[in-house]
């Protein structure tokens, strides 16, 4: 795990609400996450978490309460402003685009990140336009080097989720929201995503939600539990394993019982 920097966080989180109509998602969340640290959000099925995650990058509008991102007021902006900002995210579904190499994948994300001179339909992107360098260091940092040249839809899927991780560093985020990455992931799989997740952590802030409770314990640096749209507890992973409103309210053997 990284060592948290609890003088300079990066996200702050105020009084978070988000309604839809008479049902409450996210109610009152408060959350502070440090700079280059993994702040994992977990809970049980319809406790908030992925309304939470759309309220603080812009994917949904908020109701009420304040997002404060690297010392700006984030609250009223919308996604694609806080994608400027250095917000970037991955999403449950996996979404890429299969008939592409994993090569132009990242391609496509790098040049979407660059505000001008990204795009020329009329001729392939060559020289500085092709981004060689920044999509070699991606290929590299993802383990799929070796395959750049096959199309998205020849992966595995854990291999289709690191690229989707990828795509979201294309922009060179400062804080990354990763959303169940390691969703329907085969136990091959698993190890891969979570050093890649570790390694992040070098450069990003990484926030995540995640259900497998062994990842979770072993990368985070710190943990929010969610209950009902509120915050149930908070704390470094070894008081949340211990912390008996946790066990009491959902988890129980899955951080009492051993690491998966």
């Amino acid at each position: 795990m990284t060592t948290p920097n609890a003088a300079s966080p990066l996200l702050v989180a105020e009084q978070v609400v988000k309604r839809y109509g008479k049902f409450t998602a996210v109610n009152g969340v408060s959350l502070t996450v440090a700079a280059r640290t993994i702040h994992s959000v977990i809970g049980p099925n319809g406790a908030g978490k992925t309304t939470l995650f759309h309220t603080l990058t812009g994917t949904v509008p908020i109701t009420s309460g304040r997002v404060v991102f690297d010392g700006q007021d984030v609250t009223r902006l919308a996604g694609h402003q806080r994608v400027r900002r250095g917000i970037a995210r991955s999403f449950q579904v996996t979404s890429l685009f299969g008939g592409l190499s994993v090569r132009e994948n990242l391609r496509l994300a790098v040049q979407g990140a660059h505000a001008a001179g990204g795009y020329d339909m009329w001729h392939p992107p060559r020289g500085a336009r092709a981004h060689d360098a920044q999509i070699d260091a991606l290929l590299a940092r993802l383990q799929l080097t070796a395959l750049a040249g096959r199309s998205a839809a020849e992966l595995s899927h854990g291999q289709q989720r690191r690229l989707e991780v990828g795509m979201a560093l294309a922009a060179r985020p400062k804080a990354l929201f990763l959303d169940e990455p390691t969703s329907g992931m085969g136990i091959d799989d698993l190890d891969d995503m979570k050093s890649l997740i570790r390694g992040l952590a070098a450069d990003h802030t990484v926030i995540l939600i995640e259900h497998n409770m062994g990842i979770v314990m072993d990368i985070s640096d710190r943990i929010t539990v969610m209950q009902q749209g509120r915050v149930l507890v908070e704390g470094a992973p070894e008081e949340i394993r211990n912390d008996e409103r946790v066990r009491s309210a959902y988890l129980g053997n899955m951080i009492t019982g051993g690491r998966r």
